[in-house]
């Protein structure tokens, strides 16, 4: 278990369930006390002690706290029995990502559509060499996959985002060398780079993310990464992630302009999601870029709304970024996060007008807030 300080709260992380929480300091000390295996009877009497409550009142808060420590514990899962893997493939894609040629096997086109429309940019053709190969087969239930002839994992099709996470580190791993417990978490966000600095930015879904990413990537601004954003554990740097910027049908007004090419992009619907989304490919064909985060940014579209920015919450921000993360399950390296986190500026960017919101970005960068 490890504790972390965060303005007036504490941030507990459970090595057992690999989750974060975020409680008073009272409740992590007790927490604390619990999991180093000190007596009930003592822990009781520090705490009736150190707060002015009955004794009654600080017998059932123990317990309770630890019964929130017991329900931390690793549920066991029912592995998944991996899918039969087809004699042929219906789908071959060649990626060509800094240098190495990826051939991926899918079973239909079923398969392809999970994974294929974000990576359309990168496709090659009969290529001499193959560096990795990976295969994705399902059947009416579960989906699996392999890479470079290992079984990589198996999942249910109700969760089929499971699987294009773990598509997704596969590639990332490839392209940047590292093995995943050399990352430290990979997080639903968007990240621009300036060329010496990165950012991330935040959002509900609708809340013009990707739109912000394709509007800065016209001003100058190098997109690093859509959807999925990796962050090594060394040396903290956001790295670059291959994959096209998903466009809303919404969004083809403001971008048009800037990008004819949408105007006859393919249109993919995505009924699980209930999505129609077109894919802008990144700015840039180095893959290699990997840059220290400068902020963190919750940016939000709101039609007619002055520009505003200001500083919030580091713990609405760590609450609001870490349940659609990845977050390393090893314990050096959510210590690594923690750290990390507790030195990022956060900010609250809402805008209507695009070149305002593109002139406050840039004095993010530039220290000019």
């Amino acid at each position: 278990m490890i504790i972390k300080q965060l303005e007036n709260k504490s941030v507990i992380w459970f090595q057992d369930t690999n989750e974060y929480i975020v409680v008073d300091p009272l409740v992590a000390e007790i927490l604390s006390l619990l999991h180093n295996k000190i007596d009930k009877l003592q822990i009781t009497t520090q705490i009736f002690n150190q707060i002015n409550i009955p004794y009654q009142q600080a017998v059932n808060l123990v317990s309770d706290i630890e019964t929130l420590l017991t329900s931390s514990q690793k549920e066991s899962l029912e592995e998944q029995k991996p899918v039969d893997k087809p004699n042929t493939f219906e789908v071959i894609k060649y990626y060509l990502i800094n240098g190495l040629i990826f051939k991926v096997d899918y079973a239909t086109n079923v398969e392809a559509s999970l994974v294929h429309p974000k990576f359309v940019h990168l496709e090659t053709q009969n290529p001499a060499t193959i560096h990795h190969q990976f295969e994705v087969f399902s059947n009416d239930t579960f989906i699996s996959f392999t890479v470079d002839n290992a079984l990589i994992g198996t999942w249910s099709l109700k969760e089929v985002h499971y699987f294009q996470g773990k598509f997704s580190m596969e590639l990332v791993q490839k392209i940047h060398y590292k093995k995943e417990e050399q990352w430290m978490g990979v997080f639903h966000a968007s990240a621009v780079s300036d060329g010496n600095n990165a950012a991330l930015f935040l959002g509900d879904s609708g809340n013009g993310k990707s739109t912000s990413l394709a509007l800065l990537q016209a001003n100058g601004f190098t997109c690093l990464a859509d959807d999925f954003v990796p962050i090594d554990a060394i040396e903290k740097n956001i790295h670059s992630f291959p994959a096209a910027i998903s466009i809303k049908k919404k969004s083809l007004e403001t971008l048009l302009p800037l990008y004819p090419s949408l105007e006859t992009a393919k249109e993919y619907n995505f009924e699980n999601l209930n999505k129609i989304i077109r894919f802008l490919p990144p700015n840039t064909n180095n893959f290699t870029q990997k840059l220290p985060c400068k902020a963190l940014v919750f940016i939000k579209y709101e039609p007619n709304s002055e520009i505003q920015i200001d500083k919030i919450s580091k713990l609405y921000a760590f609450e609001q970024l870490v349940p659609d993360s990845w977050l390393s399950p090893i314990p050096k390296n959510a210590d690594i996060f923690l750290n990390w986190f507790e030195k990022l500026p956060c900010y609250q960017l809402t805008y209507s007008n695009n070149q305002e919101m593109v002139s406050t970005v840039k004095k993010i960068f530039t220290d000019e807030l």
